[in-house]
């Protein structure tokens, strides 16, 4: 039974610390290395680093970038596309580290996993934003943001704390995720078609214009 609860942990934090990721990376390095740091938990082996002062000031200091650049409508979405190419690796290399010291094949698996739930999570974040971003308000941009940090907080807490109740919720996740990232893309798509409606509306008079002139 304690082996098995030891089996159920690390799963949890495997796959929230790549779900976290995913969302927001700084802020995940953040609450595991102060986590760890405080003593409120033992971290594995491999993600121990996390813990070091140079790593959590790096991260507090890329957490605060973050926090203002994710609240502007447009920066967002540039943050979001730049940190593709951050999170997901990221993602698969906290999920590798989190297993610790085990089987390399088990390490690999946690890896293959790890990433496609950082992909997961991150393309929802990035979708989503690019049709809140077609608002012209910015509150609705400003209230993803707060509960996307808060989402993040609560689940690494959870996963760590409670992980069979997180387990559960990340299954529901993963379904709404099945659900959702069509959607996602069908409405990115219109949004882009009706921007290129208007461009090309208002490019055809100036073309008119301009062979009249002539």
């Amino acid at each position: 039974m304690e082996q098995l609860d030891e089996i159920i942990k690390t799963i949890s934090l495997t796959m929230g610390a790549a779900w976290a990721s995913g969302i927001n990376l700084y802020a995940t390095i953040l609450v595991l290395g102060f986590m760890g740091t405080t003593g409120n938990i033992v971290l594995p082996a491999g993600l121990d680093i996390l813990t070091d002062p140079m790593v959590l000031v790096a991260a507090g200091f890329m957490y605060a970038v973050e926090f203002f650049a994710d609240k502007v409508p447009g920066v967002d979405t540039g943050w979001d596309s730049l940190h593709t190419f951050v999170r997901i690796p990221a993602g698969v290399m906290l999920a590798a580290g989190a297993v610790g010291d085990v089987n390399p094949a088990v390490t690999l698996a946690a890896a293959i996993l790890g990433g496609g739930m950082a992909a997961g999570s991150h393309f929802t974040k990035a979708g989503s934003r690019v049709l809140i971003n077609a608002s012209p308000e910015p509150v609705t941009n400003w209230t993803a943001s707060v509960l996307e940090d808060i989402a993040v907080v609560a689940g690494v807490w959870a996963a760590l704390e409670h992980p069979v109740l997180f387990l559960v919720l990340l299954g529901g996740f993963v379904l709404l995720l099945i659900w959702m990232l069509p959607r996602l893309w069908a409405g990115i798509k219109r949004l882009f078609m009706w921007i290129k409606g208007v461009f090309g509306r208002k490019q055809q008079p100036a073309e008119k214009q301009s062979s009249t002139l002539r």
